[in-house]
């Protein structure tokens, strides 16, 4: 009940609405054929096992076991080896889930239909789940509203919605029909902002996992009777019934996904997992065809002794495969790859409530566009205080404190970040997962980079070090910050960006703006500026956004042609040929990518275009000064120019040379911009294999 509930609790709505239709197809493709496959092997039990009565049910009963899967296994074993955020992952979860509570829809049905009685019994229960699902959303408001100054609900509160939760499942169960799918139902349909939701996963993920779940699969375990499997003639069922259900789930789900294109390693980790049997099932079992029968014993321990099988078989071998999976599965780490429709996963780190205004703009920004998703992460950042004494009993401590020390940690500013968080979501409809690091700070980059490499972004957001004064003045809120960020840069495992924002002068979230936010891309060249002016592909989506691409270039060559380049070393080594190469070779990359962008988007007037011609790098800081009131948001890539004239001489001033030349001026107090800015560094992958060790 508790397990299924955080399940639909848990649910990316948003990806299952993308892609019903694979998972559908995926879901269907083996239980299809195992339903085929079933009715003669349905006759076969019916001689063996002599079932005269209550056929119906028992063919019901052993089409489940075959076409079933277990989506509780099936979600612990894809989160135990962090595939959860991967697609492969995310496609077997709820393959497994359409698959379970379609099984369980249609047995209810089937049962709801074989007498009036059940008929009108699921009437009730789908009045009574409707009903909860109802109060759930009024409760959620009300408790949300009620606990504004609280970081989390009460025990009280939580038992209320526990209650309703119980009293349905004891209802449905009652009446003879399964909880599963109410329980899920209701999850799913919980709203999902606000601390009501975020309590109920605190303690909903911790306590199923760490207790409920083992003690069920244990009792699974001790369920099965192995002195049936002695006998000749039920092993050699028990090994029939396991081929048809593994055999069937295996060709229908690789048929499937050889329909859908899926590569063929992905497919057979898809089927196998597919394959494994669970809580359903041993429900069935367990359960009498009426009330005045029972199944034979014999019968009883056979389906449960190829439930129990199937799983130790199929489930290790799934195992050792997604390992071997995961080691070598790649993911888009730059957005200069990514496709603009396709999702966009992001990592917003925040140390102070400030920091978030800044971010959820990006998000928001970013997220503008019903047809390009995005799946916004936000990280609450914490140092780890040297010596903590705790001065209280646990007895002593006040209702909602029974949390974990790491709860404890952020003071304040956790209940302040929830809080600016909730209004966004509900403003915006944009789900944002929210986590907590609480580390030194000398080490907490670790934590940053291994984060977002579990959590497989393709970016991650930054907080400058400085924040911006009522005078306008830019002041040093951190230190450390800074520090944390020229790690992170080194040793990020995707494209990083950093954020400086202005506060009201600067970026304002652009969803329920009446004002349209006025965006400056700077492209002077090399793969940083590329990664900006992808970045740029998606905001420009956004209806309240206007974007401007402002391009700069030489006076008589753009950063000196190739050919320009190779005159001037014909007399040098072998080496810096080499390097001029491949100087030349960025120019044609560039020009190629921006006249890609030009086609795509400024021909159809989705963004306009200037270019700025320069000589020297005073020239580019006078352009600079005539735009900085234009835009509240300039981005610009960090660096990865080279030798470039169009920036020469800006390096005598450099303050911060992790935002890059052009970064470092824009932010400084020389241009006085109002602006915020955004600095993007493309993943570097060879620094990234590096690891931590120059730290």
């Amino acid at each position: 009940m508790l397990f299924m509930f955080s399940i639909g609790l848990e649910t990316d709505v948003p990806y299952l609405r993308r892609n019903i239709r694979v998972v559908s197809i995926v879901a269907g493709g083996g239980s299809i054929l195992a339903c085929l496959f079933g009715g003669p092997f349905f006759w076969l039990l019916i001689k063996v096992f002599n079932v005269t009565k209550e056929r119906f049910a028992f063919y019901l009963l052993t089409l489940t076991v075959l076409a079933n899967s277990a989506s509780p296994i099936v979600i612990r074993m894809i989160a135990e080896t962090k595939f959860d955020t991967a697609d492969l992952g995310r496609m077997a979860i709820y393959s497994s889930l359409v698959n379970e509570m379609s099984c369980v829809t249609i047995v209810s049905t089937l049962k709801a239909f074989s007498s009036s009685g059940r008929f009108g019994g699921a009437i009730l229960i789908t009045l009574v789940t409707v009903a909860v699902i109802f109060v759930n959303k009024y409760l959620s408001y009300f408790f949300n509203k009620r606990n504004q100054n609280n970081r989390f609900v009460s025990n009280k509160e939580i038992f209320v919605i526990m209650f309703l939760l119980t009293c349905l499942a004891l209802y449905a169960e009652w009446v003879g029909y399964t909880a599963i799918f109410c329980c899920f139902l209701v999850g799913l349909m919980f709203p999902r902002e606000g601390k009501t939701a975020r309590t109920l996963l605190h303690k909903l993920t911790y306590s199923v996992n760490t207790f409920i779940l083992p003690v069920y699969f244990g009792y699974t375990g001790f369920q099965l009777d192995i002195s049936n499997i002695f006998n000749k003639l039920t092993l050699a069922l028990t090994v029939l019934m396991i081929l048809v259900s593994v055999g069937t789930r295996i060709v229908g789900t690789l048929a499937a996904c050889h329909y859908l294109m899926i590569p063929w390693n992905e497919s057979v980790i898809l089927s196998l997992l597919l394959c494994l049997k669970g809580n359903y099932d041993l429900i069935l079992i367990n359960t009498n065809p009426n009330p005045n029968m029972v199944w034979a014993a014999d019968l009883h321990d056979f389906l449960l002794t190829v439930v129990v099988l199937n799983t130790l078989i199929i489930g290790p071998v799934a195992a050792i495969l997604l390992n071997r999976e995961e080691s070598s599965a790649q993911y888009p780490t730059i957005l200069e790859i990514l496709n603009p429709e396709s999702e966009l996963r992001i990592l917003a780190c925040v140390y102070v409530p400030r920091h978030v205004s800044g971010h959820v703009s990006l998000i928001s920004a970013l997220g503008g566009c019903p047809t390009a998703p995005i799946k916004p992460y936000m990280v609450h950042l914490v140092e780890l205080p040297k010596k903590r004494k705790s001065k209280l009993m646990y007895h002593q401590l006040e209702d909602g404190d029974q949390y974990s020390d790491e709860e404890e940690y952020g003071g304040n500013d956790v209940l302040e970040i929830n809080d600016a968080l909730d209004a966004f979501i509900s403003e915006t409809k944009i789900l944002v997962h929210q986590s907590k690091i609480v580390a030194s700070f000398l080490t907490i980059n670790e934590d940053v980079c291994n984060g977002a490499e579990d959590l497989r972004v393709c970016i991650i957001f930054l907080p400058f070090h400085k924040h911006q004064r009522i005078d306008g003045k830019m002041e040093n809120s951190m230190e450390e910050i800074r520090a944390i960020n020229q790690k992170v840069l080194r040793h990020a495992p995707c494209s990083v960006g950093i954020f400086v924002d202005r506060g009201q002068t600067g970026f304002q979230q652009p969803h329920g703006s009446q004002c349209v936010q006025n965006i400056a891309i700077l492209f002077f060249g090399g793969p940083d500026d590329r990664e900006a002016l992808a970045c740029s592909k998606r905001i420009l989506m956004h209806s309240k956004v206007n974007l401007t691409v402002i391009r700069f270039l030489h006076k008589t060559t753009a950063c000196r042609s190739s050919n320009s380049w190779i005159n001037d070393a014909s007399q040098k080594d072998e080496e810096v040929i080499m390097a001029i190469s491949n100087i030349g070779t960025e120019n044609e990359i560039d020009n190629a990518f921006v006249e890609t962008f030009y086609n795509r988007y400024v021909a159809q007037g989705r963004a306009g275009f200037v270019e700025k011609y320069v000589s020297s790098g005073q020239e580019t800081v006078a352009v600079l000064r005539e735009i900085a009131d234009s835009y509240s948001l300039f981005i610009v890539g960090k660096g990865g120019r080279g030798t470039c004239p169009l920036t020469s001489g800006m390096s005598d001033w450099e303050e911060c040379p992790e935002l890059g030349l052009v970064g470092d001026l824009l932010a400084s107090s020389e241009l006085d911009i109002s602006g915020s800015i955004l600095v993007i560094q493309r993943h570097r992958h060879s620094e990234a294999e590096g690891g931590f060790l120059d730290d």
